[in-house]
């Protein structure tokens, strides 16, 4: 029988099981593997960290950040790249890289540091999910993280002025999303038929259904 394996994650809304990106390649991840997960959802009545989440419980292990969650299903035999060639394995990996370098910069600027959409829908919506007075730091916290990954991704000193590159931050983005929708075509995945880790990430990056708050596809279709 296999080990019980729960996640421990910010929910979701507006169509989406969570609204924190990392949970979202973790939760793509295990349905594509098979992996029995439990999703155990934070709220107010939470009091373990929120800061490293999405975390991942078994029997004798805690996992946390996306990448070392992945690698700790594939070692319980939870691989969805299992069925790849060498190609295929190598060309995801060149993927991956590509989603984190070029297309996560514009989501995190979108939710956490638009202030717009930080303050009208990003900020209310996790500060309701975390008791006082926590709800009147974290949020902070974690926007000022998601500027600082954004500044680290793009090679850019902490210090720099976020005007200068949030431009380019939208092109590369909308430079991104042609490419994989050309890469993708008609297909489900990336390799046809066959479910791969790499479209776990383009997860991230899923404009929740109408009615939502702004998403990236606005900042888009704006950008010249």
């Amino acid at each position: 029988m296999s080990a019980a394996l729960e996640l421990r994650c910010w929910g979701g809304g507006w169509g989406l099981p969570s609204l924190h990106a990392d949970a979202l390649v973790v939760m793509a991840y295990a349905k594509f593997c098979g992996a029995p997960l439990k999703v155990n959802v934070i709220d107010k009545t939470w009091r373990g960290s929120r800061g490293d989440v999405p975390i991942l419980t078994s029997e004798d292990s805690v996992v946390s950040q996306p990448a070392k969650i992945l690698n700790f299903l594939r070692k319980q035999k939870y691989d969805a790249d299992r069925e790849l060639s060498a190609k295929q394995g190598a060309d995801t990996l060149a993927y991956v890289a590509l989603l984190e370098e070029k297309l996560l910069p514009a989501v995190l600027h979108t939710f956490w540091v638009d202030s717009d959409n930080y303050f009208t829908v990003t900020k209310p919506w996790f500060a309701a999910r975390i008791p006082f007075p926590l709800s009147l730091i974290l949020p902070g916290r974690m926007s000022r993280r998601a500027l600082d990954r954004i500044l680290l991704t793009r090679g850019e000193s902490p210090l720099s002025p976020l005007q200068e590159v949030e431009a380019q931050i939208y092109r590369d983005a909308k430079e991104c999303l042609n490419l994989l929708s050309n890469r993708l075509g008609t297909s489900p995945f990336f390799f046809g038929n066959m479910s791969a880790a790499v479209s776990c990430h383009p997860g991230q990056m899923v404009p929740p259904s109408p009615g939502s708050p702004p998403t990236l596809v606005p900042a888009l279709s704006a950008e010249r």
